[in-house]
């Protein structure tokens, strides 16, 4: 389980396929601290880390990950957003964040004002994928709060910090991002579809 509050940014150094898998390697200022068997999150992605090596490490992502998750674009020389599992007597600085993207969404808009940025994304919604004005959202790992949110769009606001110590400053409109849904909001949901269908029976 995360929080969705980045660690570090981790910059990927090789990429090796093996069947349908991928393993990437990254190298980041807190891959030394890592062990074999950990949870690390990489653009909200929970991976296991299978190699530690000085101030790398390596990971695998299978077929169904990288179908479901912006992995599959990684190149050599990409950053990504890093964060370890949280501790449990550690503060949620951000949300609830699990690591199980449920979609992908695509940049549609990047707009500054006055030093901090506004990003314009569009997803599809489904009745479990909810988004709320004011509600939880993560974004490639990111935990962030919820602005505007439409039909199938919605925007959030990146303070300076985030955007110099995270991949937001690299998005652009056309790239794809990691969406994974408030965990509460989607339990709530299901709960409400079972019940509205016990109701009519």
């Amino acid at each position: 389980m995360f929080t969705g509050i980045i660690e570090s940014l981790g910059t990927v150094t090789a990429l090796k396929s093996e069947g349908s898998n991928v393993h990437l390697t990254v190298t980041s200022t807190i891959s030394n601290e890592l062990k074999i068997d950990q949870s690390l999150s990489h653009n909200g992605v929970c991976l296991t880390v299978v190699h530690q090596d000085g101030d790398s490490h390596t990971v695998t992502a299978i077929e169904e990950t990288l179908k479901r998750t912006n992995l599959c674009q990684l190149k050599v020389g990409d950053q990504v957003n890093l964060e370890r599992a949280m501790v449990s007597n550690g503060r949620l600085d951000g949300h609830i964040v699990q690591g199980h993207v449920d979609s992908t969404g695509i940049c549609k808009q990047v707009t500054e004002v006055d030093g901090s940025w506004y990003y314009r994304f569009s997803y599809n919604p489904t009745e479990e994928h909810l988004l709320v004005d004011k509600g939880s959202v993560c974004i490639n790992g990111v935990s962030l709060t919820v602005v505007e949110p439409l039909d199938n769009t919605f925007s959030v606001a990146i303070i300076p910090y985030t955007y110099a110590h995270t991949t937001f400053r690299s998005i652009k409109p056309g790239d794809q991002i990691n969406l994974e849904f408030d965990i509460l909001g989607k339990y709530i949901a299901k709960y409400a579809k079972l019940y509205i269908g016990q109701q009519k029976h």
